[in-house]
């Protein structure tokens, strides 16, 4: 599911104070990371499968359930698009290992599967883990 523009703009918004995101399962949706990085933002994408990814983009192949933690280490935020709720709990896990924050969207109705601050945003929610 793509994002409309108004709510990538918010998404920016939202994680353009940080200096390196780290967005988890990247897979065909690059275009926040790609926005991102035009604002001057550092942004790795990380997936399980091979994943193209815009110029400005570094991209990582790796499993967030068994994850080598240097690909993560030095991140402000670990970010996720439509993550689905299997995954909530070992990025959150991650996220913790490297002292960062873990922001996420969901696909659909699919509700968090960790405590979390929601933050309404134009066409989505943000989904911040506690």
């Amino acid at each position: 599911m793509a994002h409309s523009r108004r709510t990538l703009e918010a998404i920016r918004d939202y994680l353009s104070s940080a200096d390196c995101v780290v967005e988890v399962g990247i897979g065909r949706r690059t275009d926040l990371a790609s926005v991102l990085a035009k604002s001057g933002v550092s942004v790795t994408g990380t997936d399980i499968h091979e994943r193209d990814v815009p110029a400005n983009v570094t991209f990582v192949r790796d499993d967030i359930v068994d994850p080598d933690l240097a690909v993560y280490d030095g991140a402000d935020v670990l970010f996720a698009q439509n993550l689905p709720p299997e995954l909530h709990r070992p990025t959150l896990e991650v996220a913790r290992a490297v002292d960062a924050p873990f922001v996420f969207t969901t696909l659909g109705g699919d509700q968090p599967a960790i405590p979390v601050e929601r933050n309404t945003i134009p066409g989505d929610t943000l989904f911040v883990a506690e």
